[in-house]
């Protein structure tokens, strides 16, 4: 038996998210108050995805709950799409672009910090709440991957998907440059035209990696576990 049911574990996580939001929106930054504001930056965009997608499982477990025992199909049929919609943003928004806004981010800090999170940030933003933008966000998506199975999408209309939200962002950087003549991240401006859209093209492969990295990683882990409950129900031999 668990030590944290899943159910308080989701609520748990859900409530962190709220926090790192409220603290990254009182924080005044001169950033915030240029064009796009907080929605020009990915980690942003992603903790409103991961918060989202934490209140759908939270909202998906009261749901549960509530209808448990209860006969209504009407209940029973609301139920299930709201279970189909907290899938689908696990597989195709909660974690592919949560695991690349980790891994990408700490690997450019790694490599310069200066192209992607410049050290007068450190003047804004305290370590704790970097950590909630850029680090926890792997662990809580894992712990929601291993404690409940999610149902993929084909892989044809998840890969889609996720190229249409990587497309988006990038056609959203390009206008802002084109509105404010500034790159969203430093690293973009050292970058010449063609090397762009090399760089573009490849983030969007990247991310398309980690959705089926995901969806192995889903299937992986429930076939092993479905695997380890039909050897406990198998009867012993004398």
């Amino acid at each position: 038996m668990a030590l944290v049911p899943c159910q308080v574990l989701r609520a748990a996580i859900l409530l962190s998210y709220c926090s790192i939001l409220c603290n990254y929106k009182a924080i005044d930054m001169p950033a915030h108050q240029t064009y796009g504001g907080s929605w020009k930056f990915l980690t942003f965009i992603d903790l409103v995805i991961q918060a989202v997608f934490f209140g759908i499982c939270v909202l998906t477990d009261l749901s549960s709950l509530l209808t448990r025992g209860n006969d209504s199909q009407e209940q029973e049929r609301q139920l299930r799409k709201l279970i189909s919609l907290r899938d689908w943003m696990m597989a195709v928004l909660a974690f592919p672009v949560g695991v690349f806004v980790v891994t990408m981010f700490w690997s450019i800090y790694i490599y310069d910090r200066e192209l992607v999170y410049p050290k007068l940030l450190d003047n804004f933003i305290p370590a704790w709440l970097n950590h909630g933008m850029h680090t926890t966000v792997l662990p809580f998506v894992l712990i929601e991957m291993r404690t409940t199975h999610h149902q993929y999408p084909s892989r044809s209309c998840g890969l889609a998907a996720v190229c249409t939200f990587a497309v988006g962002y990038i056609l959203w950087m390009c206008w802002i440059h084109h509105v404010t003549g500034v790159w969203v991240y430093p690293l973009l401006e050292h970058l010449s035209p063609g090397v762009k859209i090399i760089f573009f093209a490849a983030v969007t492969v990247i991310i398309n990696i980690f959705y089926l990295v995901g969806e192995v990683l889903n299937n992986y882990i429930w076939d092993t576990q479905k695997c380890i409950d039909e050897g406990k129900e198998k009867p012993k031999l004398e």
